[in-house]
């Protein structure tokens, strides 16, 4: 697309991500962009859900391309910015990733790669496409709450892996093998919950142990809890892991990896446009890697809605 490659882009840098790599490496990034001819303007973030404001003020001073400096929850508050913005239609919006985070799942998904010239190599090369959004809603105690996302939500055993790898990752730690630490150890204590789910409606009752809804196909670091998924089908695609004992999760861990998950009898997969999840006691959500809130929940897919640069598709 023409307007990849001439239009000035807003760079939003998360300083922190990586272990302060996104402030360490910026010297680094900032000169592979000027050597690829890309214009631009940079911001920090300075707190959580900074990038939201800033994406906030990017669109209403013009820009209309976006390179995310940073890992899978910066890329997030940015499209949440996008959608929560009023300025212009989010189909307008063009988002680029440069990956200084832990993680990469929704770039892995789009053959976006971690080395920064490669990365920014895809960036002047402009070839973009639309992919589908997701917005959820969910509940903080009593108060409703939304929040939209490209990649991948998580209820149930996936929200207390995500949310302990992330009080973790606030104290300092981080690393790919991170979020597998806590998956081993969460184990030991989680339990099933009830669950009502309605998918377009169908309606499933039943004890599960943790629901995936995609738009993407990775996360946790390379997982592949929905191994089908298609960014631009308008559909999210939906994996239920039903009762089951904790030994048959471990001997069943590289079905997560090898994107052979759906074949275990104890695992079902759908698709649908609107999802409903209620349950007793609460399920608590994550979306795109951000610790969320709980029961009772919405997913609603928003098709075709924001257009990002690629590398490959799925």
């Amino acid at each position: 697309m023409e307007e990849t490659r001439g239009a000035q882009w807003m760079v939003i840098v998360n300083p922190n991500a990586g272990k302060g790599l996104g402030r360490k490496d910026w010297t680094r990034i900032s000169a592979f962009l000027m050597a690829r001819g890309i214009r631009f303007t940079p911001v920090f973030t300075e707190a959580r859900r900074h990038a939201i404001r800033l994406t906030h003020e990017a669109i209403a001073k013009g820009f209309r391309q976006i390179i995310v400096v940073g890992g899978d929850g910066t890329m997030n508050e940015v499209v949440n910015g996008v959608f929560t913005q009023d300025q212009v239609p989010s189909a307008e919006i063009v988002l680029a990733m440069i990956s200084v985070g832990t993680g990469n799942d929704w770039g892995k998904m789009f053959g976006i790669p971690h080395q920064y010239e490669a990365a920014i190599d895809l960036i002047s090369r402009g070839n973009a496409m639309l992919q589908d959004a997701g917005k959820v809603s969910y509940f903080h105690g009593t108060h409703q709450e939304h929040r939209y996302f490209l990649n991948i939500a998580g209820l149930g055993f996936d929200a207390v892996v995500t949310r302990r790898t992330n009080l973790q990752k606030d104290k300092g730690r981080s690393g790919k093998a991170l979020y597998f630490y806590n998956l081993l150890r969460s184990l030991i204590l989680y339990r099933h919950t009830y669950v009502e789910v309605e998918i377009d409606g169908l309606r499933i009752s039943q004890d599960v142990f943790t629901i995936s809804i995609g738009i993407g196909r990775y996360s946790g670091g390379g997982m592949r809890q929905t191994p089908q998924a298609r960014p631009d089908d308008g559909l999210f695609d939906i994996t239920i892991v039903k009762k089951i004992r904790k030994g048959e999760i471990i001997l069943s861990l590289k079905k997560l990896y090898d994107g052979t998950i759906l074949e275990h009898p104890k695992i079902e997969g759908y698709t649908g446009r609107v999802v409903l999840i209620d349950s007793d006691p609460l399920i608590h959500l994550e979306a795109d890697g951000e610790s969320l809130g709980h029961s009772p929940i919405r997913f609603d897919i928003i098709p075709k809605s924001i257009r990002i640069i690629y590398g490959s598709l799925p």
